[in-house]
């Protein structure tokens, strides 16, 4: 499969995005602690949700008919159209309950929520017409510029003192200026924003009161946990469960870029011929939607406490829960690929039901079972639910296309996942036993670049197919593929 160079872009864009992500949340843990963090993870949880009910599946729905290539302009103007006036309408209602949103929180945060809610809303618009448009890899781009300048700005104004307002500000001001980037590339390759007709709105409507749930389920994979948990326990345990979501987050990266970015050319393909006619696309697509991830559950496993503990003496108490989180992306990683697909295929009544079984499993499940065992129970709640519907995903995908799970590819990266666990592995006793570095971001660095290096080697060696796509994809030739 050739993935092409907008995937590459897209990916190694919101790697670095999540990198200066990761290393942002590092310093804010270790400057301010657990409480704020968890203050600021809660806060954020509830925009999420609240954009849920602003974007109420539009994005999905404008991506969908935009990518179609017919009346973009008028797509993307009803699309903006009923996102700001939901916004209006939720933003009335943070004002009616501002004071039993601040007992909740535990921070005076109504107004920078309803800002952040707003640049959310407006950057999920930009995002959906890129995608809709076949720019994703400027998508991608735009990721690390919102991600690296909301970081640095947090760091500046904690630095001199602003605290956790510091990281309300430099999260708006992020989002503004992917905001102003994203629309100048909309504006070059949508000149005529003509008023759209009733059709256009019907059309919007009709895609999205099934995908509404798919937003939903995105972010309720993400924040579920997070928001309940803001009602059983303190802030500073919260900030701990956001730092491990923080890592495991992290490798479920180049699962979400295939997705983006697999989307409109599924959808184009689809509508030009038969859902029929994408079945390789989602066959590689599940081929590639683990490759980090399966490193990432042995990795992960062996380095917990140590990578927890770059955040602060009070982290890694979260090693476990952080193990459970990686499985659960795991999960995600697949059925990301499948929803993806039933979108594609315009059958997001199909993605529809899968969510419906997501979304009440994990309510359920998050209550019973964080009522009952903390935060582990948050963990188990959200890698159950996900994995009921995965399960559903691919019964409803193998009904409508005729496809083969990549077995022998997906067996061939838990093999390379094995050997590199076992130098990993070695790597960590022989540091116990000689203590060669007496540092503990400096052991992590060091076993994670070696675990990836022979993961990868591993890889190329025994899998002809991940040769061809490294070989497409890369701008200089290696000398394993020319052999290979």
């Amino acid at each position: 499969m050739r993935l092409g160079q907008t995937s590459i872009i897209y990916f190694i864009s919101k790697f670095f995005a999540s990198g200066l992500g990761f290393l942002a949340t590092i310093y804010i843990a270790r400057m301010l602690g657990a409480g704020p963090l968890g203050i600021y993870s809660v806060a954020i949880g509830l925009v999420s949700w609240l954009a849920i009910a602003g974007k109420v599946g539009l994005s999905g729905a404008v991506s969908k008919r935009v990518s179609e290539g017919q009346d973009r302009g008028e797509y993307a103007l009803a699309g903006a159209t009923i996102i700001f006036s939901l916004f209006v309408l939720i933003a009335c209602v943070l004002v009616l309950f501002r004071t039993q949103i601040v007992d909740y929180v535990g921070y005076p945060a109504t107004g920078y929520i309803a800002l952040i809610l707003l640049v959310v809303l407006l950057n999920s618009l930009i995002n959906s017409l890129l995608v809709g448009l076949h720019l994703v890899h400027v998508s991608g781009v735009l990721s690390p510029v919102r991600t690296g300048s909301r970081a640095l700005l947090q760091i500046a104004l904690i630095a001199a003192g602003a605290g956790t307002a510091g990281l309300f500000v430099g999260h708006i001001v992020g989002y503004c200026l992917v905001i102003g980037v994203g629309g100048y590339f909309i504006a070059r390759n949508v000149p005529d924003l003509s008023r759209p007709k009733r059709r256009h709105f019907e059309q919007l409507v009709d895609f999205a009161k099934f995908s509404w749930l798919g937003s939903l389920q995105s972010q309720m994979f993400s924040y579920t946990d997070i928001i309940v948990l803001g009602a059983f326990v303190s802030s500073g345990l919260i900030g701990v469960y956001a730092a491990a979501w923080n890592i495991a987050e992290f490798l479920i990266l180049f699962s979400g870029a295939l997705s983006s970015t697999l989307f409109p050319e599924m959808s184009s393909l689809s509508a030009k011929e038969d859902p029929q006619a994408v079945a390789r696309i989602v066959e590689q697509s599940l081929s590639f939607g683990g490759l980090f991830l399966i490193p990432g559950l042995f990795g992960g496993t062996l380095l917990s406490e140590r990578i927890l503990r770059i955040y602060g003496p009070e982290f890694p108490k979260g090693a476990t829960v952080l193990i459970v989180l990686i499985v659960a992306n795991l999960f995600m990683g697949y059925q990301n690929q499948l929803l993806n697909t039933l979108n594609a295929i315009d059958r997001p009544d199909l993605a529809f039901r899968v969510n419906v079984v997501f979304v009440g499993l994990n309510v359920t499940l998050n209550v019973v079972l964080i009522s009952l065992y903390g935060w582990l129970g948050a963990a188990a709640a959200t890698t159950v639910s996900v994995a009921a519907s995965l399960v559903l995903a691919y019964y409803h995908v193998d009904a409508i296309i005729d496809f083969a799970v990549p077995t022998g590819e997906i067996a061939k990266q838990w093999f390379a996942a094995v050997l590199m666990a076992g130098v990993v592995h070695a790597g960590l006793r022989t540091e116990a036993t000689y203590g060669l570095l007496n540092h503990n971001v400096a052991t992590v660095v060091l076993l994670v670049g070696l675990g990836a290096g022979v993961y990868f080697a591993v890889l190329l060696a025994i899998s002809a197919e991940f040769r061809t796509v490294v070989d497409q994809n890369v701008p200089f030739n290696l000398p394993v593929l020319s052999s290979g």
